[in-house]
């Protein structure tokens, strides 16, 4: 497949996975005589992402090189800059049914078939080293460390033919591919784009930066997370009307394009950030937004490791441009968006509210206020917490 748009995706070639038709029957046949892997929430992911290109330059799940370079030094074997693994886990039972040579069928949860994997290696799943350099805590109370303690004991690598990415996929109209994001860009003459991570509602200080960064690019992806979050998340659906609410109102649709990414949330922080950045790369992203905290969790990362973890990759190499942002806030002495950068205004004279306050706010009926987010996206938030959202 030959990428369209101005950024060669990572490694140079975007990958597609997916088989046509009549292969797709053909494993279809094959699959009830081959042992069946049923893929975690994690996994299915991981694989939807694999068989558009979103893992360029990735055509399957990793070897034991790739993941123990991955882990250790946040590379693939070959040196290219790559910061989180891509596995299939399985439990010893089903390990010692799998022979190097082998395929098998992985299927999602309604054991329907997604794609045949032909497994080169078995490997341990190094869940210690794993949790220790790509978490940097083994703490079960981790989400991203608790998925994977979960998985199994024993990872297959091997290259994939996709049957079906994703059965009945939510969002199908703003699910783009690579290939399709990359043509939506092309079509609007961008030459440089700037891709924006959330897995939550854009307020005030989101719509500040995501304006800062498209003064300096031709368009801006608002590519919200729509894959495996926690408990606790504002959920997609909710979220999605958020999103569309605001580009309606507030964002110029000339130079904003809405799509979804569906990646599941690791909440590895510094590691899942070059992560992001890395996919955005390959749906034909430019530039990248790194905010406050960015993929973070509790208080297992420092506000801006996120952005400090790009100092230690070679820029030429990653081939995205990261757009560090500081924390802002509405200032009331300047009487607009601004960051310890551009204010010298006190703590009292800024709007700022913990994510405790406004949900308490939210679940009483109450709008933040206006300085902190749009009336439309408080009501759209109310609503859903008053329906159980």
């Amino acid at each position: 497949m030959n990428p369209i748009g101005p950024i060669p995706p990572h490694g140079g070639r975007l990958v597609n996975l997916v088989v046509d038709a009549p292969r797709a029957a053909a494993l279809r046949q094959q699959a009830p005589g081959l042992v069946a892997v049923h893929l975690g929430e994690r996994e299915q992911c991981d694989l939807e992402l694999l068989a558009v290109g979103g893992l360029s330059p990735l055509t399957g799940f990793m070897n034991a090189a790739d993941y123990h370079s991955v882990c250790e030094r946040m590379q693939l074997a070959d040196g290219l800059p790559w910061s989180v693994p891509v596995t299939c886990t399985v439990d010893a039972a089903t390990a010692a049914r799998i022979q190097p040579g082998q395929p098998v069928a992985l299927t999602d949860d309604a054991d329907r078939l997604l794609a045949v994997l032909t497994v080169r290696e078995k490997y341990p799943h190094e869940k210690q080293l794993e949790c220790e350099r790509v978490y940097r805590t083994t703490d079960a109370a981790h989400p991203g460390v608790a998925v994977t303690l979960a998985q199994g004991p024993v990872c297959l690598g091997g290259p994939l033919q996709v049957v079906m990415p994703r059965y009945d996929p939510p969002f199908a109209e703003h699910r783009l591919t690579p290939a399709q994001t990359r043509a939506a860009f092309a079509e609007r003459g961008w030459r440089t784009v700037v891709a924006f991570q959330t897995r939550n509602p854009i307020h005030r200080a989101h719509e500040y930066i995501t304006k800062c960064a498209l003064e300096i690019c031709d368009g801006l992806l608002i590519h919200p997370l729509v894959g495996q979050t926690q408990k606790g998340d504002i959920p997609p659906d909710v979220r999605m009307r958020c999103y569309q609410v605001l580009l309606a109102g507030y964002y110029s649709p000339k130079n904003t394009f809405l799509s979804v990414l569906p990646a599941a949330m690791r909440y590895a922080g510094p590691r899942e950030a070059i992560h992001h950045a890395l996919m955005r790369k390959n749906y034909g992203c430019t530039h990248f937004i790194v905010g406050r905290d960015h993929a973070g969790v509790g208080s297992y990362y420092g506000t801006y490791d996120a952005q400090r973890i790009f100092d230690e990759v070679d820029p030429q190499a990653l081939g995205i441009v990261p757009l560090k942002f500081e924390n802002s806030f509405w200032c009331r002495r300047s009487g607009a968006m601004a960051t310890d950068k551009t204010t010298a205004s006190t703590p009292a004279e800024r709007v700022s509210l913990s994510g405790t306050a406004v949900r308490e706010l939210l679940a009483r009926g109450e709008r933040p206020p206006v300085e902190f987010t749009r009336p439309e996206i408080a009501d759209i938030l109310i609503e859903a917490l008053r329906k159980g959202a």
